[in-house]
């Protein structure tokens, strides 16, 4: 789902932005701050900007929710390989 920033004004307020799905902005929307209908300014929606490894996770997470991957099998019980040792130690005193 993509987002956009659609802007209002509130003639007391003063103006504020609303995030929704793109085409789903209200010709008027109530005030966070006193709760009276301020009306959109009629600006471009602007898109949310994400980068490339976010869009990834959140498109992940999102099928997730209603496609589940399914294990058909244990995966095999391998070691993992030693890390090199650290080349620090061998400057420290041995007994």
């Amino acid at each position: 789902m993509t987002l956009a920033t659609y802007a209002y004004r509130c003639p007391d307020c003063g103006p504020f932005e609303v995030r929704r799905s793109f085409g789903t902005a209200e010709p008027a929307e109530p005030c966070a701050g006193c709760g009276e209908p301020a009306p959109r300014r009629f600006t471009p929606p602007l898109p949310a900007r994400t980068s490339p490894a976010r869009a990834r996770a959140l498109a992940a997470q999102e099928s997730s929710a209603h496609e589940p991957r399914v294990v058909g099998e244990v995966p095999p019980a391998g070691r993992r390989p030693a890390p090199p040792p650290d080349p620090r130690w061998a400057t420290l005193p041995r007994p």
